[in-house]
């Protein structure tokens, strides 16, 4: 950690700023988000509709092997004189399920913020950009915190998570090495009928086994992986002396050459590396956002929203 980055209670840069997540919605609300496509064959995506058993009359048609017979349209039926299916529509409303990463490793920054703060931070953006498209949004965490807030609608939903994520980020519990083959074989599990995934993570703790995992989550869910890192994790180091502070005990770290300049993003930056093979492998969609930038772009291309705040 850099010693520019100082602690206090919800300074924005080593912990959570509750007023700042809250203070998104404002940000989201003027933004022009295009009507999602309907797609049926994909399981809950928003604005989907399709025939089913479902609380709406939509129409009737000649009956089919397999339909189902208490669905029989007795009236048209004993009219036409040939069995007859009422058919329903279901509107199905999207529900999104953001995953968040609370291990160690998201604890450090070196510029602006740490990359906990950050991943809050656009956990936030996605919590208020599901509401204001209409969805639901739930929030499930590992690493230091292993909650689960289940889907819920409107503004209620949001502010759950913003309190959620503040609160997280103040426990001070050790936290526990939770791999993410397990966290993706957890989600499978827990996903509420959420149609989107957010996973938002640095990487360290991805694995090989991983990979198995994010096929078949992928194809539960519409499912997008933000990387959050660190500037140091993701270019060369710039020539210079760099004070490092950890559990209060600083170091400076030199970099004079060309050789050292590649260190610390080949060391710090190995999980970002693990999850990007992972992702690519498995056909996931993955961005990168580091800790300096606004990460509205990163998580509006994940949710396959287009615009800016």
């Amino acid at each position: 950690m850099n010693a520019s980055l100082r602690s206090s209670d919800g300074d924005g840069a080593v912990h959570v700023s509750l007023a700042e997540l809250l203070a998104l919605r404002a940000r989201v609300g003027k933004v022009s988000l295009p009507p999602q496509a309907s797609r049926a064959n994909r399981a809950g995506l928003q604005s989907s509709r399709l025939y089913g058993r479902g609380m709406d009359y939509a129409e009737s048609r000649i009956y089919q092997n397999g339909d189902d017979v208490r669905r029989l349209d007795w009236r048209l039926t004993a009219r036409s004189g040939k069995l007859h299916t009422k058919l329903f529509q279901e509107e199905r409303e999207g529900r999104l399920l953001i995953v968040l990463d609370g291990h160690a490793s998201m604890r450090f920054g070196t510029r602006v913020r740490f990359k906990s703060v950050q991943a809050a931070r656009a956990a936030a953006w996605a919590a208020w950009h599901a509401v204001k498209a209409g969805e639901r949004v739930g929030l499930m965490g590992f690493g230091a915190h292993d909650g689960l807030l289940v889907p819920r609608a409107g503004p209620r939903g949001a502010l759950a998570v913003c309190g959620a994520l503040a609160d997280w980020d103040a426990q001070t519990a050790a936290p526990r090495a939770e791999p993410l083959s397990q966290v993706l074989r957890n989600v499978g599990r827990v996903l509420h009928g959420a149609s989107r995934v957010l996973l938002i993570t640095d990487g360290a703790c991805s694995d090989e086994a991983s990979r198995r995992h994010l096929v078949p989550l992928a194809r539960q869910a519409r499912l997008g992986v933000l990387a959050v890192v660190d500037p140091l994790e993701a270019a060369p180091t710039p020539i210079g002396r760099y004070p490092l502070e950890h559990d209060g005990e600083r170091v400076e770290w030199i970099v004079g050459s060309a050789r050292q300049q590649q260190v610390l993003p080949q060391l710090l930056g190995a999980g970002h590396a693990r999850l990007l093979a992972l992702t690519k492998a498995a056909g996931a969609v993955c961005r990168t956002v580091d800790t300096t930038e606004d990460p509205f772009d990163a998580v509006a291309a994940l949710l396959g929203r287009r615009g800016r705040a």
